[in-house]
């Protein structure tokens, strides 16, 4: 099943990295991109957890669109993007 999630506070490649780290961490997760200028999450999953990849966004510091975006979700944004430039 394919899902598309629009994001908060991405940036750049560092940021992407990050969130595909992150998600493919997460039973299910078959496949994710990220497409940065139009700050789309598109994912592959093989069951229905889109609440839990949407929980994992948000503690990144890339919640959905609409949701809360707090100051602590654009710290935790810079420090993602921060370490996906160190890993990619």
């Amino acid at each position: 099943m394919k899902a598309n999630i629009n994001i908060e506070n991405l940036k750049c490649g560092g940021c992407a990295a990050t969130i595909k780290k992150g998600l493919l961490e997460i039973e299910g997760v078959e496949g994710v991109s990220v497409d940065v200028a139009k700050s789309l999450v598109t994912l592959e999953l093989s069951k229905n957890n889109i609440e839990a990849v949407k929980s994992k966004l948000s503690k990144l510091g890339y919640p959905e669109v609409g949701d809360k975006n707090t100051v602590v979700h654009k710290a935790k944004s810079f420090v993602s993007c921060a370490v996906g430039r160190l890993d990619s």
